[in-house]
């Protein structure tokens, strides 16, 4: 079979490296040699598939489904199968195997193509948050994850250069951040890049999480991003800032999580995303984001 990459894994991994780094024209040999090795019947691609991984849709020798998931060096997988490994199983997808090759991941199969945004918005909310709060636990004590003080401090670096038109929503990101890790009230494993197309129907639990870029610190942070999920919707709503303070609000209250402290994060974040759609030639997804951080 030709593996060939989705067109949006395509597209997202020149933003991200504009001069490359091999990795895609390696990447038909490496699943090839991935599939050869585990004697597995390959069904097809998933399409569209993610922005920063290739997943091949499998079955094992005995008809058993998986996935085999292929991932470059700055996707960050071999910190993904340790945060999969740690949480083994419990409310995200299951590793089946320990690292054989660095960047392949073998993993159980759920339904790829149902996510909780199947469901209308205040269940699938309901859903999510629930996946997420059984993925915060304690690190492992000599974990190597990044902590969300060094993440974010790349991000913000990166963000000191914005355009002159996103220069107060950055400051004010900015300023937010240095207030928020000034106290830090809680280190957790977080999922990292938690949104509802990263929970998908599973067989042995109704809902799992998929697609981890795990990173240590406060609940907080992690449940941001679920915050502006569905963010055209909002800002297609002429009650979305309204809605949008009230999501802040529901999900604090349900998940234990500091109200202003999930602000913060939630501007944060926006506001990161934003600037980096406009610095890869995503305007509207820029603009959008933008328009939402301020609301907040």
């Amino acid at each position: 079979m030709a593996f060939e990459p989705p067109r949006r894994l395509v597209r997202a991994l020149r933003e991200s490296a504009p001069d490359g780094d091999g990795w895609l024209e390696r990447l038909p040999g490496t699943a090839e040699r991935a599939v050869a090795l585990r004697e597995l019947t390959v069904e097809r691609v998933q399409v569209p598939g993610g922005r920063s991984s290739l997943v091949v849709l499998v079955r094992r020798p005995d008809g058993t489904p998986a996935v085999l998931k292929l991932a470059p060096p700055r996707a960050r997988p071999e910190s993904e199968r340790a945060a999969l490994a740690h949480w083994g199983g419990l409310g995200a997808v299951e590793l089946l195997e320990p690292a054989v090759t660095e960047g392949v991941l073998f993993l159980e199969r759920l339904h790829p193509d149902v996510s909780v945004r199947s469901l209308p918005e205040a269940k699938a909310l309901l859903e999510a948050a629930g996946t997420l709060r059984r993925l915060w636990v304690e690190p492992p004590g000599d974990h190597v994850f990044e902590t969300v003080a060094e993440r974010t401090g790349r991000q913000a670096t990166a963000m000191r250069g914005a355009a002159a038109g996103a220069a107060g929503l950055v400051d004010a990101a900015l300023a937010a951040r240095e207030e928020l890790l000034a106290a830090p009230p809680e280190r957790r494993l977080l999922h990292g890049t938690f949104r509802q197309s990263k929970v998908l129907a599973g067989e042995r639990m109704p809902w799992l999480a998929v697609g981890p870029d795990p990173v240590v610190g406060e609940c907080a942070f992690d449940l941001a991003r679920l915050v502006r999920d569905r963010v055209e919707d909002l800002i297609a709503s002429p009650s979305g800032a309204a809605t949008t303070r009230r999501r802040v609000k529901r999900l604090a209250e349900s998940l234990d999580v500091d109200q202003e402290r999930l602000r913060g994060w939630t501007l944060f974040r926006a506001v990161e995303s934003g600037v980096r759609a406009l610095r890869v030639g995503r305007p509207r997804d820029g603009e959008l984001l933008l328009e939402f951080a301020g609301w907040l």
